[in-house]
């Protein structure tokens, strides 16, 4: 898989090549810089969170700035929510775009804009607390168990899914996204488990008090998503995919991630 998206991301170069990078074409004039709202949370550890020092910072964070300082038609602002308002948020036009590790998945797809080139990819577990010695394989084995997720999550979607062709099989415990309370709920035996990315563990898990079973339930692109049917956000997508071709380019997208991450996330494997 990842050969092939190798070759995909060689025509989105070509693409971007032959349109030019940025947002005005040659000889073409630019009034002033537009700002640009970018939505993010602040609980996600390594992605989007706050620092000792008071810092928005993270993973994702970064590489907003990244390309803020590479699209110089563009200032991008952040503006701090709680993880489950940032698609409300997009489509009210409080924001422009929103960065916090969205899996582009079918149900997002009718609703919202992706960029095209991924900044990341990840595949989604089960998780369960250390101690579970249950077999567990995929969620067939999980019947009549709670499962935490975060509202307007990927995670969420697939238990949604689930539920919809298994009727009453998952009981699904919406909470705000805390990653803490994702490791404590687990733990204490308030909810059985979770759905996960596998990059995502050790980070809101330092500890190593929860862990992935069974095989992986979906792969997924990570991706910048926007309002759909807007030409100026189409225009502000493209724009970020050749400053993000840029940034694979010249190893900056896999140094942020082995710095943030742990290692580079940022190939399919």
């Amino acid at each position: 898989m990842r050969s092939a998206m190798k070759a995909v991301i060689l025509l989105i170069i070509a693409a971007v090549a032959a349109a030019g990078c940025g947002g005005a074409s040659a000889g073409e004039s630019k009034e002033g810089v537009k700002k640009i709202i970018v939505g993010t949370g602040t609980q996600f550890p390594k992605v989007a969170f706050i620092d000792e020092n008071g810092k928005l910072t993270g993973f994702d964070v970064e590489l907003v700035r990244q390309l803020d300082a590479r699209l110089e038609q563009y200032e991008f602002e952040f503006q701090t929510m709680d993880f489950s308002n940032i698609l409300l948020s997009l489509e009210t036009g409080k924001i422009d775009f929103g960065a916090h590790e969205f899996e582009k998945n079918p149900e997002r797809e009718q609703k919202y804009l992706f960029n095209k080139v991924p900044y990341a990819y990840w595949r989604n577990f089960i998780v369960v607390a250390k101690d579970n010695n249950d077999p567990i394989e995929s969620l067939d084995d999980m019947h009549g168990k709670k499962f935490l997720a975060t509202a307007t999550s990927a995670q969420a979607q697939i238990l949604e899914n689930y539920n919809k062709e298994h009727p009453g099989a998952l009981e699904i415990v919406y909470n705000n996204g805390g990653a803490n309370d994702l490791v404590s709920q687990i733990t204490t035996g308030r909810v059985d488990a979770a759905i996960g990315a596998d990059f995502s563990l050790p980070l809101i898990d330092p500890q190593g008090k929860l862990k992935t079973v069974g095989k992986p339930l979906t792969e997924a692109e990570i991706l910048f998503i926007f309002r759909k049917g807007d030409p100026e956000s189409q225009q502000l997508a493209d724009d970020i995919d050749a400053a993000l071709l840029e940034l694979r380019k010249d190893g900056t997208l896999a140094k942020l991630s082995k710095e943030w991450l742990g290692q580079d996330f940022t190939y399919e494997d």
